[in-house]
């Protein structure tokens, strides 16, 4: 497993207003659209390409596509909706499934209550995308599931990573067998009694969406 923490002025810059809590969900939503571009661009350095010739108004000349099958984006829904925008601004012709996980509060176990994703992934390079790394729970079980449908490698974009949550997918993917690569604004220090990360930027889906009782 690689971690790839993203050192950048303008990632720390956008994270911190991301953390204010005075901060209102469509400014939230605008800078996590734009920090996901940002964090995109990291991540996709390992995309697969494939040689192509072009003409240009002057002359023939050989360049690179992205290569099939082509990549899939998965968002962990509700909150990895916020940074799907972000993502697909750099790679437009990239595939998109979605993943609705779920995590019980008492056990901080991650279940799975809804999947829109091809039944075959073999060969695919898959891109998680979920907020907040905090337990792991919920991006181990992501990652699993698109493993056992044939994925070859997954690239998780994340905010935020805690180091509990980078220990659990280390422990738990130890036997994964396929590239996995975390891709993230910053590592924070810990995880509250509550499994949130310290200090962290609050509930993520609340703050892109607003509180749905």
């Amino acid at each position: 497993m690689r971690i790839h923490v993203a050192d950048h002025p303008l990632i720390a810059h956008k994270l911190t207003v991301l953390r204010d809590q005075e901060t209102d969900s469509p400014t939230f939503r605008r800078l996590t659209d734009e920090l996901v571009t940002l964090l995109a661009y990291e991540a996709t350095r390992e995309v697969r390409v494939q040689p192509v010739s072009v003409t240009t108004p002057v002359a023939p000349t050989e360049g690179v596509k992205l290569a099939r099958p082509k990549p899939l984006v998965v968002p962990i829904l509700r909150a990895g909706l916020g940074m799907l925008d972000g993502l697909m601004r750099l790679m437009p012709t990239a595939e998109v499934g979605f993943l609705g996980m779920i995590r019980d509060e008492a056990t901080l176990r991650a279940s799975t209550y809804a999947e829109r994703l091809p039944d075959d992934l073999q060969g695919r390079q898959c891109y998680l995308l979920d907020p907040m790394l905090a337990t792991g729970g919920t991006l181990a079980a992501a990652a699993k599931f698109l493993v056992d449908r044939g994925a070859d490698d997954i690239t998780a974009i994340c905010l935020l990573a805690a180091p509990e949550g980078i220990e659990r997918l280390e422990r738990e993917l130890a036997d994964f067998g396929r590239p996995f690569t975390i891709v993230t604004a910053a590592l924070d220090e810990r995880l509250n009694e509550k499994g949130y990360i310290v200090p962290g930027l609050g509930d993520a889906g609340d703050r892109l969406y607003g509180i749905v009782d």
